[in-house]
């Protein structure tokens, strides 16, 4: 699933390519992509795409005021704000030139005013489309209990987050309504480059340690940013280029293999049900 830094890496490629642009079609393939709570993806037509972001793991489509369009929107009781996109597993967001044909895995298309396709592709199917505004968005579940975005956090932060939490510290980072856009990857790196065993109840941490934890999980995630996210299946961004993080990991798939710090064998373990790869020697 993409996390944090992949999303980022979506939102900052899309940009160029639709920021601006005018939304004159829409093409739901299959509705069930389409959360129930969202506004139908048809008032999209007609509203302008003002700019992308991210929220956590989500893709963000922000659209401009209806004011500020030129012309009326098409006709909607509540005039939505923002298209929020949740890749999941195997979304994919791509911009391809006026002709493509919709794909296999195509699920929703949205045409633009230069002729220009945004597809979402998605073939497991478990990403969601969600239009609408901030108050309806609030009756999102998964939106309304989103946590802190981690590169936003500073100082004592984390620890304020984290001291009172008996769960491991890695199930703890894991938590969506703690950390926003935190998954697997960038729990295990950052744990390995703070030295802090994965297991350890989050309440044992001290506040040098969560710290330590909140500068390394920064470093890694900026890294990340940086080579354009992990590439380890399906993740690709909005050009379709694979990003380089993946050639970085100090411990993350690499149970069995020799620590690139201290030589022992990597272990694997399992924690908040999530394959977990840690050094016997350098964390604890």
């Amino acid at each position: 699933m993409p996390e944090l830094p992949e999303a980022e890496t979506i939102a900052r490629t899309l940009s160029p390519m639709v920021a601006g642009r005018r939304i004159t079609q829409v093409q739901v393939l299959l509705p069930r992509v389409v959360h129930p709570l969202s506004l139908p993806l048809a008032a999209l037509c007609g509203r302008r795409i003002a700019k992308t972001g991210r929220r956590g793991k989500l893709v963000l489509l922000m659209l401009e005021a209806e004011k500020d369009m030129g012309h009326a929107a098409t006709p909607c009781t509540e005039q939505p704000d923002m298209l929020a996109v949740h890749l999941r597993m195997t979304g994919r967001l791509f911009v391809y030139p006026a002709g493509q044909s919709a794909g296999k895995h195509t699920r929703a298309i949205f045409t633009l005013d230069d002729g220009h396709k945004l597809f979402f592709d998605d073939a497991r199917t478990f990403g969601l489309l969600f239009l609408g505004t901030e108050a309806l968005r609030q009756r999102w579940p998964f939106w309304r209990t989103l946590g802190a975005e981690p590169l936003l956090l500073q100082g004592t932060a984390l620890y304020a987050a984290v001291h009172a939490r008996r769960a491991a510290i890695k199930a703890v980072l894991l938590d969506q309504k703690v950390l926003a856009g935190v998954g697997n990857i960038y729990a295990d790196e950052s744990l390995f480059r703070a030295s802090i065993d994965p297991r350890r109840p989050a309440a044992s941490l001290s506040q040098q340690e969560c710290r330590t934890l909140l500068a390394c999980l920064h470093e890694v995630l900026q890294e990340s940013i940086a080579q354009c996210g992990s590439s380890i299946r399906d993740y690709r961004d909005a050009h379709g280029d694979a990003g380089a993080f993946q050639n970085s990991f100090h411990v993350y798939g690499r149970g069995g293999q020799p620590c690139h710090s201290c030589g022992c064998v990597l272990e694997r373990c399992t924690v908040a049900g999530r394959g977990t790869v840690v050094c016997p020697h350098c964390q604890h």
